[in-house]
């Protein structure tokens, strides 16, 4: 029924998509440096924090065994020696991450928005004879079985997953078990995770052979490190069956990874690279045949840095992708993330129309041209955003949206300027956050030269989630204080309600979703039925402040375009998440103007600018 991004595309760690560095996505490291393999010593445990010991009747925290658990043979082919066993464990994201929609999983009988894409594709890497569990914390308990099952337990993740990444190498330390953790964040910051036994930095095509290779020759600890970007059409096809789709609003597939651009604050450029690499159409099928043969159907996410960086590839996918989709009597309806160039390409947009594509995750980032211009993001400084975004509405597709306020070219308060903008472009979901400059990146590299990123700038605090909560880890130019204020005003204004359920009616009369199919069981028309009607007791009835806007919308979509009915319901659910994130981080940022940790350490050489207008791309 939902339309989220889901999974943190763009937390803590700006956006970008799987790569099977063991999980999905993070956006933080430089191109790896030639492959290594060298023995590894223990260092001193780190501290997981209090997150430990929340449960300490259980083996720890959250955690799931996504299965249905497959049984393989307990020995190799031809002999006595019984197969490792490796224990998956996807680590828990912070509740207060923007992504993390638990209300609106509530609503929806979900436990979580998305499924861990990169582990499932590290279970299909491991030698066949291997066993694999798999544990996602996000959805279910980890078991002290769990871990006495297990021969060594493989882990990592994104940077707000990092706590809690810790947290699961102390607690299988704890049970005698070795640890191996990549990911993204053991990519770019592999000294954190000095305490695991097994660190792989990279792609999971290019090392995980060779880490299968020496735990079986009995190596007690090694560092990998990707040579190179692999070919992901040697990638193979995820283990969905290892998954409890149940649990889950959407499921993850990839097409490419790399985006052409050169923005500088995002590390989707240092992980994955500026030339898109793609799976071939062939192997994007098996992959959708072998998800629908495990029995899911609905929401499928491809959750590419940028699925249109290569169009000419996109181009026969798409095509593919409306046939196959005909032959199946329409199974599956699709999201991904693109470039707002998007709007300039009408045969493209018809194209993914025909193939049920119904949402898209957009980095606007910023109406002000001059920090468009400054953090090379020239892609959205050259067009009209608004007309942009409608353009990408007519042709049934809506838009999720990106904003980060903290740019250095900022020279005065943006805060005006920004809600003008996501007014104008009619965006009901945007995710508005601070500038973070991520490890590895552009941004950090600058700041660190200019002497004005913080010594711990890339620590992890326990609030921590995503750069809704953390962010200006550096030397701002103008006042911090300032910055906060605008974040603050810009989230109370889009996120009240008649603000919302306004861009929520607009975007209901924008789209055409003639074209779009989705052919439903029973069970699941039933579903997003109760899940309408919960969604409709809390905003239409209890509560008073969103009762008027939210039944507006309905009705006038049931009126104008009834074809758009799901995707307004839809943003009504994600409202049960995104107006009380807002209410929670305006609050918090009252707490931390009064306490006066709006102001900067000592001011960087420069830092001041004087007042002026800001050119809006808007």
């Amino acid at each position: 029924m939902l339309a989220d991004r889901g999974s943190a595309r763009r937390g803590l760690v700006e956006r970008g998509a799987l790569s099977p560095t063991w999980t999905r996505g993070s956006r933080s490291c430089r191109r790896p440096a030639p492959r290594v393999r060298s023995p590894r010593r223990r260092g001193p445990r780190p501290s997981a924090g209090s997150e430990v010991d929340a449960t300490p009747s259980r083996v720890g925290l959250v955690a799931v065994v996504a299965g249905p658990r497959p049984v393989p043979p307990p020995t190799r082919k031809g002999s006595s020696i019984r197969s490792p066993r490796a224990l998956l464990v996807y680590p828990r994201f912070g509740p207060r991450s923007f992504w993390n929609y638990q209300e609106t999983c509530k609503a929806t009988g979900a436990r979580y928005s998305a499924t861990p894409l990169g582990l499932i594709t590290v279970a299909a890497l491991l030698p066949p004879h291997w066993e694999v569990r798999l544990v996602d914390r996000n959805v279910e308990d980890l078991e002290d079985a769990d871990l006495a099952w297990a021969d060594v337990v493989m882990t990592g993740g994104m940077l707000p997953q990092q706590r809690d990444t810790l947290a699961l190498i102390d607690l299988a330390r704890a049970a005698g078990k070795p640890v191996a953790v990549g990911g993204p964040d053991a990519t770019a910051s592999p000294d954190v995770y000095e305490a695991a036994e097994f660190l792989v930095q990279g792609e999971a095509e290019e090392t995980l052979q060779g880490f299968a290779a020496d735990f079986e020759a009995g190596t007690k600890g090694a560092r990998y490190v990707a040579a190179e970007y692999p070919d992901v059409t040697r990638s193979p096809i995820p283990r969905f069956d290892l998954l409890k789709l149940d649990r889950y609003m959407h499921v993850g597939v990839q097409f490419s990874r790399g985006c052409p651009f050169n923005c500088e604050f995002c590390n989707v450029i240092e992980l994955n690279g500026r030339r898109p690499r793609t799976k071939t159409v062939e192997q994007v099928l098996r992959e959708l045949d072998a998800l629908l043969a495990v029995g899911y159907r609905g929401h499928v996410d491809f959750v590419d840095d940028n699925f249109i960086g290569n169009r000419k590839a996109a181009r026969p996918l798409l095509h593919a992708l409306a046939g196959w989709l005909e032959q199946r009597r329409h199974p599956f309806e699709f999201t991904t993330e693109a470039s707002l160039d998007l709007a300039d390409d009408p045969d493209l947009l018809a194209l993914m129309q025909a193939a049920n594509f119904f949402a898209i995750f957009v980095g606007i980032e910023t109406p002000d041209k001059a920090a468009l211009l400054e953090s090379k993001k020239v892609q959205n400084s050259r067009r009209d955003i608004a007309e942009s975004v409608r353009a990408i509405h007519r042709a049934g597709i809506f838009v999720n949206a990106g904003f980060i306020i903290g740019f250095d070219a900022e020279r005065s308060s943006m805060s005006q300027a920004m809600i003008g903008c996501i007014e104008a472009t009619g965006i009901p979901v945007c995710m508005v956050g601070l500038l973070y400059a991520l490890p590895g990146t552009q941004l950090s590299r600058r700041l660190e030269a200019e002497g004005r990123l913080w010594p711990d700038a890339h620590a992890v605090l326990e609030d921590d989630a995503d750069q809704c909560t953390s962010g200006l880890n550096y030397a701002t130019r103008r006042p911090r204080a300032e910055m906060l204020a605008d974040y603050r005003t810009v989230l109370e204004r889009i996120y009240a309600p008649a603000a919302f359920f306004g861009r929520v009616r607009r975007v209901g009369r924008e789209l055409d979703r003639s074209r779009h199919r989705l052919r439903q069981p029973a069970r699941h028309v039933l579903r997003d039925l109760r899940s309408f009607l919960r969604i409709a007791a809390r905003l239409g009835a209890r509560e008073r402040g969103a009762r008027l806007a939210f039944w507006g919308a309905m009705l006038d979509c049931l009126l104008h375009n009834p074809r758009a009915i799901k995707i307004s319901a839809s943003f009504a659910a994600l409202y049960l998440h995104l107006g009380p994130y807002a209410r929670l981080l305006v609050e918090r940022l009252d707490g931390q103007i009064a306490r006066g940790e709006a102001l900067p350490p000592p001011a960087a050489a420069g830092a001041a600018a004087g007042p002026a207008m800001p050119r809006l791309a808007c």
